[in-house]
């Protein structure tokens, strides 16, 4: 059956998010999760039906990916489709082909499964591994222990301060509250939380947002920030911890999360919250 590539209308994105729950399954591979594209929604609906890529047979979806930034597209495919040859043959057509419409012609990067046969043939065609990234994760079975610091819901009349705090988190955050509004009225928020984390005098320190997938699937972490005025005061553990009882209670079985291994603070930020680091991962890229 012939491969197709679609890019999908803002009324099919609901559909892409629900397929991306269901590949979603404890012991997966780091790979696109629903929260990704939720937070990529930020940047409002037109511009998320633009950043996402679906490979479909027939009806069914087999891969999906998302242009996040740049020359970087993030991708997944079907549990049951990562080793299916004539999938991935003709999504690496199409990632290295401009005139496909997914990435230019120039330097860029795939992120994909390291199990999916998509990350080989890339390799056939001279694209190189890049920086390793480290995923981490921490198992919901048992209760978390109490961050020790007050901790808030974001909801409308508190989104500035979650603003407030990513950008004294990002040097290069272009967060507002309406983009807050556009990311917390979009599909993949139904499952979603921003919490914002609080010291004594009652500043705010430090704010997440949590994606959960579903019960009994992994949640995600992203994004993770502590104000720059309050780091290394354990706020970044604080919240970390909060984000993995938000998830626990919105039934995920795990905390996941993936940050450059380079980026040793927020490597050893996450494990000081209990997640565990699994093995490190690559990108694809190409330097031409």
């Amino acid at each position: 059956m012939p491969v197709q590539l679609t890019q999908p209308e803002v009324d099919d994105l609901p559909r892409v998010i629900e397929v991306l729950r269901q590949w979603q399954y404890e012991g997966a591979p780091m790979q696109l999760h629903p929260g990704d594209v939720g937070w990529f929604w930020r940047f409002g609906a037109t511009e998320a039906s633009r950043a996402v890529r679906t490979w479909s047979g027939g009806k069914q979806i087999l891969a999906i990916g998302l242009l996040d930034g740049p020359g970087l597209v993030r991708l997944t495919v079907a549990p049951h489709a990562r080793r299916d040859e004539q999938l991935a043959r003709q999504v690496v057509d199409d990632l290295t082909r401009p005139e496909s419409g997914v990435l230019s012609a120039g330097k860029a990067n795939v992120e994909v499964p390291s199990d999916a046969m998509v990350h080989e043939l890339l390799a056939e065609e001279g694209w190189d591994t890049d920086e390793p990234w480290t995923p981490l994760r921490r198992d919901l079975t048992a209760p978390v222990p109490d961050p020790g610091v007050r901790i808030e819901e974001v909801r409308q009349e508190n989104a500035q301060t979650r603003v407030d705090v990513q950008r004294a988190s990002f040097d290069a955050s272009s967060f507002t509250a309406a983009r807050w509004n556009a990311m917390a009225t979009a599909p993949a928020y139904a499952d979603a939380r921003c919490l914002l984390a609080f010291d004594d005098r009652g500043n705010a320190v430090a704010a997440v947002t949590v994606w959960s997938a579903g019960v009994g699937k992994p949640g995600l972490i992203e994004p993770m920030g502590v104000h720059h005025r309050y780091r290394g005061q354990g706020y970044g553990r604080a919240i970390t911890l909060a984000a993995a009882a938000k998830l626990r209670q919105l039934g995920s079985s795990s905390a996941i999360v993936c940050t450059p291994s380079a980026n040793i603070g927020a490597v050893a930020t996450y494990r000081s919250a209990g997640m565990e680091a699994r093995a490190e991962i690559h990108d694809r890229y190409r330097n031409r």
